[in-house]
């Protein structure tokens, strides 16, 4: 009989943190917990091998469960002395998800389940608390209301400020038994009337109703935007976690929280965390109540007035430090926890690897090698990546004047500005557009996750450093300032108010989420600072890496860019995007005009000087490193305009009839340019070109190899060759023109001929084509165009569709598609080296800078990645990554 259920607790459990496939990182800790003895509710995990059974069966379960799930729960009544659905001593439970990998906020929980009209009556009895049941009962029926009946959450939102206006309590704490008992009543009814049928009080149908309500959670449109944003896989699933309830809403001796054994914006080594006396979980996330912090440190840190838990409750405290000591050791890494403190006892209920910023992720990876409990090599695999990104951008620049108007909490670092929206749905859609966009809300849920995405940064007036729009944005690498209590949003108004000032959608704020300040209009930035840790990590990831970083570069700032984030050598300079400039746009229109070939060479001469002073500066700034300069690629109806008032204002300056410039558009018109006359074609059509550019490279070379005394390596790239002949001609133009510098300066340049691989039949005949290329450089922008016959302009509109059916796992222009362009590169690389071994190898589509793709990279021994200046270090370390991976 397949296994479906494993219990956890009482100092044992049937998993371990090794099964986190199976049970889910929640699962997989809540058995590593139970394991080393720490204090765990005891419980039992549904694996995601039934969310996988769920999902491929019509959303039923396996015949086995029930009676799985049945013995699991007298396990639990067997510890804790209660039984589920007895009226005098009831046992209750919470309801949670469980994923591979953390998820905060995207699937469903359910607490206190197990009440109903007669169970939370033994509930009083036994605690000796009625306001504490009755409180846990309107907290369950919302909750289930919600997340299990689909009832909005707003309506029950609305009868208990019902409550409180009638009363004048101001928090929910402050309502009585009797308060409590109304409000249920309206709660009940609030079900009644949006469902037609009553709240289900039979305790049975309440688990199994949250259990198929958590594995229906996997397929929400949250967590598949999460998914989606994290890479992912669907076919993983949740796993369940059925866990018996402990309280921290039984009164003052008893507290909830979440913590992190270091401090996940920073990393400095220090407890960090919040917590809430008298309060169950959601409390601290939500943002209802405002947290309090759990040290003194903290607490003065932050200028608050509320006591912290190291005065209210020193000894739990103290267990909880020791706690933090022993997960970190444990678990060698900064860690996550939940607990809940009931009747002065503590509890733990979670603990996971913690989500960080990029600084903290770095910081924390160098201490802990420093403190000896990782290697430099686990380092290097203890920071994503991606969330380089965050430490890459400019920030705020100190000497910039700031209109602070609010001051929040800072709870994600970074800095950014955009105009304001306050909806998540209007965050998309300006963003979409090209706005950058600052989403301005209340407090963020899990529905906003569009939104957040798609914003430059978030504010939220409610919330801590824990709440769902702290921990979201950390783990996204979106600035965010939460808990700014002062502000106050009217979302009918469109507008925000705070000290007087009125600030409506469409204003521009910024927002500064390393000192929480929020100011009016848009603040200057400088770059960062790229040095202390982060040159520690990326000095060990390069003592890993196989592969060169190279960039995508053409202008002196961007190559002077790639230079300081540790580029090895330029990978694709495109030199088209030299000819846009004033003086050279209008040579190149003149040479296009021309109606012969003196007539170009005229003009190319004009075009000449300006090349060859691009290469210099290029040439100088790399000093030596290999430069890959691709000839000219796109058609040259790309450099005619398209408006008739630009067609009369070119030809007044070219002293040309304007009808003469309309015809000559209209003669170059290509029904699919992407596929037309462009690349090694118009250079074989018009190889004058070709020869100047050549010039242009070598002349450069030569002049900075006699200013420098250091030879100067070019390496010339053919565009979008399918032929060999193509390649065979223009490479004889290079050698001939090489020659001729040769023989005017008295120098020879030293550069060698390759072609940008980027036509199915290119990859095909790359055996044939190695016989004149001396390297090969991958441009898989165009081959992923060219093998799925796919406009990367075009296919955005159907690309997420694709995606959301699971036509498509990724959009095949971000992440590499190795199954169809990936088997093309691995035939062309493997057929190339049988031509020419140790042909150079290398990748300069914007793949190059995406980790997944620089591992398939890394799977075919390729020679380099090159990638947008700004994504080097992402490269760097993805690379070393990869390497380490390949090896182990």
């Amino acid at each position: 009989m397949t296994k479906w259920v494993y219990r956890f607790g009482n100092g044992t459990a049937e998993g371990k943190r090794e099964m986190r496939n199976l049970l889910g990182g929640k699962g997989a800790n809540l058995a590593e917990m139970s394991n080393i003895g720490l204090p765990v509710p005891p419980g039992f995990t549904i694996s995601t091998e039934v969310c996988t059974h769920y999902y491929d069966n019509g959303k039923t379960y396996p015949a086995e469960l029930e009676d799985q799930v049945a013995q699991g729960l007298k396990a639990v009544e067997e510890i804790v002395g209660t039984k589920f659905g007895d009226a005098a001593n009831p046992l209750l439970v919470s309801v949670r998800s469980g994923a591979r990998v953390s998820m905060p906020g995207m699937m469903d929980t359910v607490l206190n389940l197990g009440l109903n009209d007669e169970t939370v009556e033994g509930l009083a009895r036994e605690s000796g608390d009625r306001r504490f049941a009755l409180d846990s009962y309107r907290r369950f029926i919302q909750m289930y209301g919600n997340v299990v009946l689909g009832v909005e959450h707003f309506l029950f939102e609305e009868k208990l400020e019902d409550v409180k206006d009638e009363t004048g309590a101001v928090l929910d704490t402050e309502l009585s038994a009797d308060h409590l008992a109304d409000l249920i009543e309206r709660y009940k009814a609030v079900v009644q009337e949006e469902l037609g049928t009553a709240f289900p009080q039979d305790p049975q149908e309440q688990l199994w109703g949250a259990i198929g309500a958590v594995f229906s959670s996997w397929q929400t449109h949250r967590a598949i935007t999460y998914r989606k944003l994290h890479d992912i896989p669907e076919a993983w699933g949740t796993a369940v976690n059925v866990q018996a309830m402990v309280f921290g809403n039984m009164g003052q001796d008893c507290a909830t929280g979440v913590a992190f054994t270091r401090d996940p914006s920073t990393g400095e080594n220090t407890f960090y965390g919040e917590y809430l006396v008298n309060a169950q979980g959601e409390d601290v996330v939500a943002g209802i109540r405002t947290p309090q912090h759990l040290t003194i440190a903290g607490k003065q840190a932050q200028g608050s007035d509320l006591p912290a838990m190291e005065e209210v409750m020193p000894e739990v405290f103290g267990q909880l430090c020791d706690v933090r000591t022993l997960l970190e050791n444990h678990y060698r890494d900064m860690q996550d926890i939940e607990f809940t403190v009931q009747k002065d006892k503590l509890y733990m209920l979670q603990t996971r690897s913690g989500k960080r910023t990029s600084q903290a992720a770095i910081r924390i990876a160098c201490e802990m090698v420093d403190e000896g409990l990782i290697s430099q090599q686990e380092a290097v695999m203890r920071v994503e990546p991606q969330s380089l990104d965050q430490i890459l951008h400019p920030r705020l620049d100190p000497k910039a004047a700031r209109d602070v108007i609010s001051k929040g909490l800072p709870a994600s670092p970074g800095a950014a500005s955009g105009v304001v929206v306050f909806s998540a749905d209007e965050a998309e859609k300006r963003a979409q557009a090209g706005d950058k966009v600052m989403l301005v809300r209340i407090e963020t849920s899990p529905e906003d996750i569009h939104g957040m995405h798609a914003a430059e940064g978030i504010l939220t007036t409610r919330g801590g450093m824990t709440s769902h729009a702290a921990v979201v944005a950390r783990g996204m690498g979106r600035a965010c300032v939460a808990g700014a209590g002062e502000i106050r949003i009217d979302y009918k108004a469109g507008t925000f108010t705070v000290r007087g000032e009125t600030v409506s959608e469409g204003d521009w704020i910024t927002i500064d989420g390393s000192t929480g300040e929020v100011m009016k209009g848009r603040v200057p930035t400088v770059q960062p600072e790229l040095s202390g840790d982060f040159a520690r990590i990326m000095e060990w990831a390069d003592a890993e890496r196989r592969m060169a970083v190279r960039a995508n570069a053409e202008t002196p700032e961007d190559v002077a860019t790639a230079r300081k984030f540790g580029a090895e050598g330029i990978g694709l300079c495109r030199t088209e995007h030299m000819f846009f400039d004033g003086d050279r746009i209008l040579a190149v229109r003149e040479m296009i005009l021309a109606s012969d070939e003196d007539g170009r060479r005229a003009a190319l001469a004009k075009i000449l000087p300006m090349q060859r002073g691009d290469f210099e500066e290029i040439f100088d700034i790399m000093k030596g490193l290999p430069v890959t300069i691709r000839l000219l690629d796109p058609p040259l109806h790309e450099f005619l305009p398209r408006e008739t008032d630009e067609f009369e204002e070119i030809a007044k300056d070219l002293g040309v009839d304007p009808a003469k410039i309309m015809a000559r558009a209209a003669q170059l018109h290509e029904s699919n340019p992407m596929l037309g006359h462009r690349g090694c074609r118009l250079l074989n059509s018009y190889p004058e070109i070709c020869e100047m550019q050549a010039r242009a490279i070598f002349e450069a070379a030569v002049a900075m190899e006699k200013k420098s005394g250091e030879a100067v390596l070019c390496e010339v790239m053919i565009p979008l060759v399918s032929v060999k002949k193509e390649l065979d001609l223009l490479r004889a133009v290079i050698i001939d023109t090489a020659k001729a510098v040769a023989e005017e300066t008295g120098t020879e340049p030293k550069y060698t001929i390759g072609t940008m691989i980027e036509l199915p039949r290119a990859a095909l005949r790359a055996g044939e084509i190695a016989e004149s290329a001396e390297f090969f450089s991958f441009g898989t922008n165009d081959l992923t165009q060219t093998t799925f016959g796919l406009s990367r302009d075009d296919s955005a509109n159907f690309l997420t569709d694709y995606e959301r059916r699971g036509i498509l796992e990724h959009d095949p222009f971000q992440t590499l598609d190795q199954d169809g362009v990936g088997e093309l590169i691995s035939i062309a690389a493997e057929r190339g080296r049988k031509t020419r071994p140790g042909i150079k190898l290398g990748i300069c589509g914007e793949h190059g800078g995406d980790p997944n793709s620089i591992s398939f990279c890394e799977s075919q021994n390729l020679d380099y990645v090159s990638c947008s200046p700004f994504r080097v270090p992402i490269a760097r370390l993805a690379a070393a990554q990869a390497a380490i991976k390949k090896a182990s």
